[in-house]
């Protein structure tokens, strides 16, 4: 079961290992969701500021965060399903900001690869309709997460 993913760093902070550790990370994710085959997402990593503008510009928020999801398979309000087409889906795009990343690393007490980690696979449980409005839905999403990452082998104390 194999992702198509799209990484880009407009930060030029990311080395290889670390752009193919996410991608792995989230083809792992992708097999325990059963994700279809080919599916397409973007993963973008981005400053402070992009992510402000972002967040200000989708969200009536101006001030950055640290992760943001935009999923393209969601039907919305008013929208129909196209049926009948036998393509891959695409999933969507997944922004993290990399200074906050790091700063939560730090402030959580783990790597920054675990923080990478974990922003990744929380954006990609969003691109799959997965939400924490309310506190059962948080529950149920912040276990896979933890779940993912521990199988995956970037638990809290990973200094990956």
């Amino acid at each position: 079961m194999r992702l198509i993913i799209d990484s880009i760093d407009e930060t030029n902070e990311l080395v290889d290992e670390q752009l193919k550790t996410v991608e792995d990370l989230l083809q792992f994710a992708a097999e325990v969701e059963a994700v279809a085959q080919n599916a397409e997402l973007s993963v973008t990593y981005v400053t402070n500021e992009r992510i402000q503008e972002v967040n200000r510009e989708y969200r009536d928020k101006d001030l950055p965060t640290d992760v943001i999801s935009f999923a393209l398979e969601e039907i919305g309000e008013g929208e129909i399903e196209i049926v009948g087409l036998e393509q891959p889906p695409i999933l969507g795009d997944i922004i993290i900001s990399i200074p906050r990343a790091k700063e939560q690393a730090v402030e959580y007490g783990h790597s920054f690869m675990r923080e990478l980690g974990f922003l990744a696979v929380h954006g990609f449980l969003h691109l799959l309709g997965y939400d924490h409005m309310n506190h059962q839905d948080e529950k149920e999403m912040f276990t896979k997460q933890k779940d993912i990452l521990d199988r995956y082998g970037l638990k809290r104390s990973s200094d990956l």
